[in-house]
């Protein structure tokens, strides 16, 4: 009945959030904190205790393959280097220099290293629900950087355990563990992603489809931390390999399930996570005396200025190197300016990957000694979290505005230059599709007219043509063949939008808002549902 409990508890606090926080306009992370520490805050309900490895295991491999999945991989393959920078160098940089900051407020430098690599890397999910005010390119550059980064804090987060625990590192020894960490991880995702590809491309039903979408982020987390590789990196990468893979191996009915259940499971993983923290920071809080409680907070504004400063400061010097070894007009012209570099470390937030490393810090060490700082950790991590949504999140807009970013109207153009090309060349298409698939002159034509008039409408808003109805024909047997040559047309919509993205023509993000919509019309056609 306590797991029954615990369900039902972390269940109502995120319903609650959930409601409460576009009514008071306020982010629904900061509202699911305090509700967790209201929750624990009650005498009457049980302490919720999970084992902390648990945290890792069943949060992380679904809030980062979700994120996966729908993150571009043009803007990964465009800004790889900075976004390598930023996922290894920043990270260490930002780990050790929050460490330092640390031990300055009294915790242990073992602690204050666990505490900086819990905080970090910046949350892709945390990403891309607060920083909907930047440009499209932006966003993307910050959660390509969020979904690699968290590799780096993780093998940081070992090492410090380790030494903690009592372990010995050399710098051989680290390099070995960063070196098998992302190689290891990597291969990982790859091999998980294959079978997985060669096993979702022979199953039609949609449910099955996704329960196989399920195992994946499992699989590839367990498999790889069996190997001491990075769990993170090798999710991530199994899912930007099936994101590529999504058309080939999954349905118009699967991928509409897919597009439904995994945002709220996301979600509630978010959600819950956040409620586990409020409880737990209220449970810490109950032992903490006044004096250490204001050293807390002093500790969390210092720690949450550094993470800004060194973001920054970062930018500066890594561009300012580029610069100097890279004059190339292509290098040129993905310069940032001061102005996006500050928006850059303002939108720099951190989330539920934080949260998951600073709860998955050992409880006692090896002689059953409690772990030294795990409560200070925790209550830090939480409050550089709240300052985030507190300050940063609404601070961003104004600061987008003071940037004064060009208008992005990339992915408006790109929509419509993708919506074009799978009409124009569906238009091309019909006869040979119509002979193939023996469909009378006709239907044909009515295809023909239905696709000139959609593509009138893209080129000019309100432009129509008159669909004549020919007597003499059977309605029944018309709208069959019309059916069927309307989903020859679709399939071969689907190879012309997947070449467009295959060749960068076009975002991912564009490619996915296209293929929901061939998705819904073969759905129509068909009459059937995700969940048949």
């Amino acid at each position: 009945m306590e797991g029954l409990g615990t369900t039902v508890t972390l269940g109502l606090a995120v319903l609650a959030g959930a409601i409460l926080a576009p009514r008071w306009r306020i982010a629904a992370p900061l509202v699911l904190l305090v509700l967790g520490l209201v929750l624990g805050s009650v005498p009457a309900l049980p302490e919720i205790d999970l084992p902390p490895e648990a945290v890792l295991l069943l949060f992380l491999p679904v809030i980062l393959f979700w994120e996966a999945l729908t993150t571009s991989l043009r803007s990964i393959r465009r800004d790889f280097r900075g976004i390598v920078l930023l996922s290894t160098l920043l990270v260490v940089a930002t780990a050790f220099a929050v460490a330092w900051v640390a031990t300055l407020f009294g915790m242990p430098w073992d602690a204050a290293l666990i505490l900086g690599a819990a905080v970090a890397p910046p949350d892709a999910t945390a990403v891309a629900a607060l920083a909907r005010s930047l440009p499209h390119r932006n966003v993307m550059l910050l959660k390509a950087e969020s979904l690699t980064n968290d590799g780096t804090a993780l093998v940081l987060y070992a090492i410090a355990v380790g030494i903690a625990t009592g372990g010995a590192f050399t710098a051989l020894t680290v390099t070995g563990m960063v070196l098998l960490s992302y190689l290891g991880g990597i291969a990982t995702g790859v091999l998980v992603a294959g079978a997985a590809y060669l096993l979702m491309r022979r199953l039609d039903d949609p449910t099955t489809v996704n329960i196989a979408l399920l195992l994946v982020p499992f699989v590839a987390f367990l498999l790889a931390e069996l190997v001491h590789a990075s769990g993170v990196l090798a999710v991530v990468v199994a899912g930007l390999v099936l994101a590529f893979a999504s058309p080939r191996i999954s349905t118009a009915a699967s991928r509409q399930q897919t597009e439904s259940a995994w945002p709220l499971g996301s979600y509630l993983l978010n959600g819950s996570l956040f409620v586990l923290v409020g409880m737990e920071v209220q449970a810490v809080a109950r032992e903490i005396t006044a004096t250490h409680a204001g050293r807390l907070v002093a500790g969390i504004v210092a720690v949450w200025l550094t993470l800004l400063l060194v973001r920054f400061g970062f930018q500066m010097v890594t561009v300012a190197i580029i610069r100097f070894l890279d004059r190339r007009p292509s290098q040129l012209a993905r310069r940032m300016s001061h102005r996006a570099r500050v928006v850059s470390t303002v939108a720099g937030f951190r989330g539920a990957v934080s949260l998951a490393i600073a709860l998955s810090v050992p409880t006692t060490l090896d002689d059953g000694r409690p772990f030294p700082g795990r409560d200070e950790i925790i209550v830090v991590a939480a409050g550089v979290i709240v300052l985030t949504l507190v300050i940063q999140g609404p601070l961003l807009p104004a600061v987008v505005r003071w940037a004064r970013f060009p208008e992005d109207t990339t992915p408006a153009e790109e929509l419509r230059l993708a919506e074009r090309a799978v009409r124009v060349a569906g238009m091309a298409a019909v006869p040979d599709l119509a002979a193939q698939h023996g469909i009378s002159d006709e239907v044909r034509n009515r295809i023909v007219d239905d696709i000139r008039e959609h593509l009138l409408l893209l080129d000019a808003p309100g432009g129509t043509i008159a669909d004549g109805d020919a007597p003499g024909y059977s309605a029944l047997a018309r709208q069959e063949e019309e059916n069927r040559l309307r989903l020859a047309l679709l399939d071969h919509k689907r190879d012309v939008l997947v070449r467009l993205r295959r060749d960068g023509t076009i975002d991912d993000a564009v490619a996915r808002r296209v293929q929901a919509r061939l998705d819904v019309e073969e759905l129509r056609l068909t009459g059937s549902s995700p969940l048949d």
